[in-house]
């Protein structure tokens, strides 16, 4: 069954708020942010080997991204990495992996996976993987998995589901996007509510005809291609058509249209998107002030609660500071307080606007 398990990673983001380590020109899932050795790209790779093969992973992302791929994943072919000639969303690039990989395997079971996000307990990832895997196999199902919330967060999307429905795969009955602070605090006392983790399994034949059903414009553009998928045609057949495709996410293109046709399975693991430096912050072993060093040999007095990130393990003194987040990175200093880390993406493009766009 292995052999018919698929995986599509998404690797297209700019991560704006880790500037100034994430950068467009090389953005937060080529960089080793946990200071691990390892970038989060590779780390999402590797866990992924376990259920996938390797050469059933593909690596969706931008054309700017190709060498930055090929470098960190040299075990990629050149038919494994999907690059977009312009952004069109999720949508787009998800229709697209399906189709090359029901050319190659028609029994495929997929999963779409962010490729930056952090995952402690890996095993238990694998084994809720398998549980979804199966379960697409066996029906024409969209599961997704779902993180228990710790606290009313605004940024994240909400599955409402039956927590009494029996086994492990639970039916969806409802999405929220991004709810407002009071509503997403009911949501956490109702109990029946989840974080959407943007994480995704299907069968593929399955997929494609959701997409022929309710994206038809653009799945009969990419149709077109069916012949050139997965040989060297291809890159100038998506170079040449990609910008015609609708610019949509797979939330609104197939999965607020399908609502009836969605599981979830309550993740066993725990899970973090690293969305921001505070995030960051909160999964990383820390001193006994608080303070945590990334890539930095810290010298911290009469400080407490600070993340220090520096591009070459340079030594930080710092004196006097509290919760703030200080990252040294080429020709950037960045120093804020971790309360106003939402704020990092705006600093950013005035940043840019002052002294030039090549910062950022």
């Amino acid at each position: 069954m292995k052999e018919n398990n698929f995986a599509v990673l998404m690797a297209g983001g700019v991560g704006s708020r880790f500037w100034p380590v994430s950068t467009a020109a090389k953005p937060k899932q080529f960089r080793d942010l946990m200071g691990k050795g390892e970038t989060l790209i590779q780390t999402t790779f590797k866990r992924l080997t376990h259920l996938v093969p390797a050469k059933n992973i593909y690596v969706l992302t931008n054309e700017g991204y190709e060498h930055l791929v090929k470098e960190q994943l040299p075990e990629l072919g050149e038919e494994q990495i999907l690059l977009e000639p312009v952004m069109r969303n999720t949508a787009p690039a998800v229709l697209l992996a399906a189709l090359k990989i029901r050319k190659k395997n028609s029994d495929a079971v997929m999963i779409m996976a962010p490729s930056d996000h952090w995952i402690e307990d890996e095993q238990a990832f694998l084994d809720d993987i398998t549980i979804a895997f199966e379960a697409a196999r066996e029906q024409d199902k969209i599961l997704t998995l779902g993180i228990k919330p710790t606290f009313p967060n605004t940024g994240y999307g909400y599955i409402k589901f039956n927590p009494s429905a029996p086994g492990r795969v639970k039916p969806v009955e409802l999405f929220t996007e991004k709810p407002s602070y009071e509503v997403a605090k009911d949501f956490l006392k109702s109990g029946n509510f989840l974080w959407n983790a943007g994480i995704f399994v299907w069968n593929v034949d399955y997929i494609i005809r959701s997409f022929q059903k309710n994206l038809e414009q653009t799945f009969e553009l990419f149709s077109k291609g069916e012949a050139i998928y997965n040989t060297s045609e291809e890159k100038s057949f998506i170079r040449e058509n990609y910008p015609a495709a609708e610019n949509i996410s797979i939330d609104y293109a197939i999965l607020e249209k399908e609502q009836g046709t969605i599981d979830v399975i309550p993740a066993s693991f725990d899970w973090n998107d690293l969305g921001t430096w505070g995030s960051l912050y909160e999964e990383t072993g820390k001193d006994e002030d608080g303070n945590v060093a990334l890539n930095a040999r810290l010298f911290a007095e009469n400080a407490t609660g600070n993340l220090v990130s520096s591009d070459k393990n340079k030594v930080v003194v710092i004196e006097g500071l509290k919760d703030c987040v200080i990252v040294d990175e080429n020709e950037i200093l960045l120093i804020v307080p971790r309360a106003k880390e939402q704020d990092i993406k705006g600093i950013r493009e005035r940043v840019k606007e002052k002294f030039g766009q090549n910062l950022g």
